[in-house]
């Protein structure tokens, strides 16, 4: 599976969690770091532990390697490193706060549209 599959498989786990404002940068000309950051928020941390495992589960069910999970216990900010792959979920204040779509506003947002259902 291909850093863009994997991608879209994470996408797809966050939304069926209802994840909020779920971005997709594709990095892989901006940063030697990851393929692609998926930054999604959502509005407690009870919340963003569910979106968190449900990626981890929908990942691990295709073979894709979660590498580690950090900030579980405080659950406002969780990310998943999955290799080329790198997940943020974070509490919305926590999100507004930090802005990575600004920090890393070099990066190209992919057009998720067709991986998710209206």
């Amino acid at each position: 599976m291909n850093s863009k599959e994997i991608s879209e498989v994470v996408v797809r786990a966050a939304d069926s969690k209802r994840a909020n404002d779920i971005v997709v940068l594709d990095m892989q000309k901006v940063s030697l770091m990851a393929d692609y950051f998926v930054i999604a928020d959502a509005a407690s941390s009870r919340q963003v532990k569910a979106i968190a495992d449900e990626i981890v589960d929908q990942v691990e069910a295709d073979d894709v390697n979660v590498y580690s999970v950090s900030g579980k216990d405080s659950a406002r900010w969780i990310l998943i490193d999955l290799g080329d792959v790198v997940v943020h979920i974070f509490q919305k204040d926590v999100r507004d706060f930090y802005n990575l779509e600004k920090l890393w506003s070099d990066a190209p947002i992919v057009n998720t549209d067709s991986w998710v259902e209206a």
